[in-house]
């Protein structure tokens, strides 16, 4: 059981009958050539992926990122997967992989070749970068303009702005962008002042004891930790709300955190220079929840 772990995977019809899938699985070498030079996903980013976390051998919501992986499909155009054999393509990593400490499972769905014959599909297992540092001192954030005004993802779909697509050259870019202004991540905001999300996480805020995120739209992927927290919380008799959220109310708010499936929970410290109420006893128990859950 070895890291990095890659399997190619022949992706099969969402309504195929078929119930065993382990004859389109093919282990390859990670540092091995695997994908063609007219490889789409690498020419022109056109491909979706999912990125889950693996805790001490257990996949993390297994179940929402296939759905995500397949809404994105429905919006990209792209062959729809069969949930079954993405689920057995995971299985089938995991056991195949270190049952100890916290891995990073991303699974990639492109466009395959230029005129090709099928779609591409592959799953690549390694080591989760250490976040403790973050996920107990927090991060620093600026707020960016996308560009958009709000409710754009519905007046123009074919911006695909809904979707977890492979195209993050404008996410990785914010992020440098944080980091020479001395920050470490970013917060997007629509251009008439709404919060959207980060370029890789979702956004929660507390305001007045209730925990909120921004209404899940086309412009908003919906992020599948705060999904599983947002559960939690309601579990605990918290109360939680989908709603729009203004700047202001963003630097008014008794905390603010950013949320993913790798990194976990961190709590934002500083929001454009200026220091913003945190709470890390509670950022505490919401790790130690989402790294204790076992499905």
């Amino acid at each position: 059981m070895t890291l990095p772990f890659t399997l190619l995977i022949d992706p099969e019809p969402a309504d195929s009958a078929q119930a065993d899938f382990a004859g389109t699985f093919h282990e390859m070498d990670s540092a091995a050539p695997a994908l063609r030079v007219g490889e789409l996903s690498t020419q022109r980013g056109d491909g979706i992926f999912e990125t889950l976390s693996v805790v001490d051998g257990h996949p993390q919501e297994v179940e929402a990122h296939i759905t995500r992986l397949r809404h994105s499909a429905e919006i990209c155009d792209l062959p729809v997967p069969n949930p079954a054999q993405w689920r057995e393509a995971i299985a089938y990593a995991v056991a195949r992989v270190p049952h100890e400490g916290e891995l990073a499972l991303k699974f990639v769905l492109s466009r395959g070749v230029q005129s090709g014959p099928a779609p591409t599909a592959w799953l690549h297992a390694t080591r989760a970068p250490d976040h403790s540092a973050a996920r107990e001192n927090g991060v620093r954030a600026i707020t960016l303009d996308r560009g958009y005004p709000r409710g754009v993802a519905e007046v123009a779909p074919w911006l695909l702005m809904g979707a977890k697509t492979l195209s993050y050259a404008i996410n990785m870019a914010a992020l440098r962008e944080a980091r020479r202004r001395g920050a470490d991540d970013t917060i997007f905001l629509t251009h008439d002042g709404y919060v959207m999300e980060g370029p890789t996480s979702s956004v929660v805020i507390r305001s007045n004891g209730v925990y909120v995120t921004p209404a899940p739209s086309g412009a908003i992927l919906h992020g599948t930790t705060q999904q599983s927290l947002f559960e939690h919380l309601r579990e605990e008799g918290e109360p939680v709300e989908y709603r729009d959220i203004t700047v202001a109310e963003l630097r008014a708010a008794d905390a603010v955190w950013l949320l993913s499936s790798i990194r976990l929970v961190v709590a934002v410290t500083e929001l454009d220079g200026l220091p913003l109420a945190t709470d890390r006893p509670r950022t505490r128990v919401f790790n130690e929840y989402l790294l204790g859950r076992t499905d």
